[in-house]
């Protein structure tokens, strides 16, 4: 297993009436947290995508247990629990400044050839940095 974790800021525009995180923007902030991992990895989905393979989304779970609020810095936690194969899923917990669980989820992605559009295996490159975490 490999964890990450990343920190973000709940800017003013994040924010709903009542002053909490609009729920749709919390598929943003599992966003930060994948991109900074693969970065963590020494990897980038530019990279990724200049080399010929995209990551869409194929499915989103999200779990809401407090609010976050404008101008909390909020700890995005990420974690690969699976070696990734043609899918890579990953699962988030955010907190609090404070420590508490906000909001657990989770997000799993294919690796699809850009140009055959069809799904293929991770890179090999990408592999080989992963694989020492789940051995």
């Amino acid at each position: 297993m490999y964890t990450f974790e990343t920190k973000v800021r709940v800017r003013y525009a994040e924010t709903d009436q009542m002053g909490y995180v609009y729920y749709g923007n919390y598929a943003t902030f599992y966003e930060v947290g994948r991109v900074e991992l693969f970065r963590s990895l020494g990897f980038s989905y530019k990279a990724l995508e200049e080399s010929g393979i995209m990551l869409p989304v194929m499915e989103l779970h999200s779990r809401f247990l407090k609010p976050a609020r404008y101008d909390e810095e909020i700890t995005v936690k990420v974690y690969l629990k699976e070696k990734p194969s043609v899918k890579i899923r990953f699962d988030y917990d955010l907190f609090n400044q404070g420590g508490e669980l906000l909001n657990s989820g989770s997000t799993t992605l294919v690796f699809v050839d850009m140009k055959r559009n069809k799904p293929c295996m991770a890179p090999r490159d990408f592999m080989e940095r992963v694989q020492t975490h789940f051995d």
